[in-house]
């Protein structure tokens, strides 16, 4: 039972880019409007952002499953509440693809990208209520969210 809720935990983290995948510039290609404005000097090579993006799901996987992991040791109120904002997170995270590539909105997206991080950040709080390990895993993605942030803003800032 434990490695089927492993790879339960593993596939909902990967939803968000399984579904970027789909219009993103960087895992696709196909997308040359991305490739024709101005980006900041710090942006990264597209194999960056898979293989970054590739352990943050990885992680945050990791941590939802050790959420899981809790069930009838932490209080059940602390883990709907982590699942709440993990779904929030899922969604708000896939909606940030959608928005800026599809769309083609950084202006939109900046505003889903500040409301992922503070939703990240709530989600990492509660977490830590159920399992500290958890929380510390959620660390880099909000330090990667931070900067996907400077990103954005340098996009709109530029073009």
């Amino acid at each position: 039972m434990g490695i089927l809720k492993f790879v339960f935990a593993i596939f909902l983290s990967f939803i968000p880019g399984l579904l970027g995948i789909m219009i993103s510039p960087i895992a696709s290609g196909k997308n040359t409007w991305y490739g024709d404005i101005n980006h900041s000097v710090l942006t990264p090579a597209g194999w960056v952002f898979s293989a970054v993006w590739t352990v943050l799901y990885f992680l945050i996987g990791i941590a939802l499953f050790l959420i899981m992991r809790q069930q009838g040791f932490a209080k059940p109120r602390d883990i709907i509440t982590a699942y709440i904002l993990f779904a929030v997170n899922l969604i708000l995270n896939t909606s940030w693809s959608f928005v800026f590539f599809g769309a083609h909105s950084p202006e939109y997206a900046m505003f889903v990208l500040f409301a992922l991080i503070i939703v990240a950040i709530f989600m990492a709080r509660a977490f830590f209520r159920v399992s500290p390990a958890a929380f510390w895993l959620t660390l880099p993605y909000i330090i990667w969210l931070m900067f996907a942030f400077y990103l954005n803003g340098m996009i709109i800032y530029l073009n």
